[in-house]
């Protein structure tokens, strides 16, 4: 069983930053990928950023040079630093994780999500 749980999420100006923190726990052999999608509501959940175990990037076009992703390989972390924020990022932001577990099958992993709220 592999757990992942968001934090960091809120309410905040336009302009402002928030910083979300994910970590994944249980059953996990090895990660591959750590990223952060959002939802909208009426919209459907899109990429923001994501992160090798390697480091490599991939950001949204609407996020880049705003937000930045970051990893902790050692503590199954992944973060996103969001400033700048407008009142368009408005969204629950899930974490995913692409893993390895225990028994060595790949599967995709969720967290709960987190909310972010940009008021104008």
């Amino acid at each position: 069983q592999v757990q992942v749980e968001e934090s960091g999420g809120g309410l905040v100006q336009a302009g402002g930053s928030l910083r979300l923190s994910c970590v994944a726990s249980g059953s996990i052999f090895t990660i591959f990928v750590m990223g952060w999608y959002r939802q909208a509501p009426g919209k459907q959940r899109e990429l923001v950023a994501a992160i090798t175990s390697d480091g490599s990037t991939n950001l949204a076009d609407s996020v880049r040079g705003r937000f930045t992703i970051s990893r902790d390989n050692a503590k199954n972390t992944v973060y996103l630093q969001m400033n700048g924020l407008k009142p368009e990022d408005t969204a629950v932001y899930y974490c995913n994780v692409v893993a390895l577990n225990s028994i060595k099958r790949r599967s995709d992993y969720w967290g709960q999500g987190t909310q972010v709220t940009v008021s104008s």
